[in-house]
């Protein structure tokens, strides 16, 4: 795990406290692109927390961006988002 993969972690981590956060690079898969040529890098984000309960999907990701506002500014070009609360989980066969 890289730097910048290690502090957008410890954000999530410190904001929503997560029963579940899986972070996936897939930066080299868009090689080439635009946004990988600014620096900028494609992630893929799976977020349990209780802090999403009541919340709908558009606010969940409101909430996302919001604590990652700085990083995707430069850092981060893409952020594909699963957010769920945990008896939503709880509830998925």
């Amino acid at each position: 795990m890289n730097d910048r993969e290690q502090r957008i972690l410890a954000s999530l981590t410190a904001t929503f406290a997560p029963t579940a956060c899986v972070l996936e690079d897939e930066s080299a898969a868009h090689a080439g692109h635009a946004g990988a040529a600014t620096g900028g890098s494609h992630f893929r984000l799976h977020l349990v927390s209780a802090r999403f309960e009541g919340e709908s999907r558009v606010n969940r990701h409101r909430l996302v961006y919001d604590c990652l506002r700085v990083m995707l500014q430069v850092e981060i070009h893409a952020l594909a988002l699963s957010t769920m609360a945990p008896s939503e989980v709880a509830a998925t066969p």
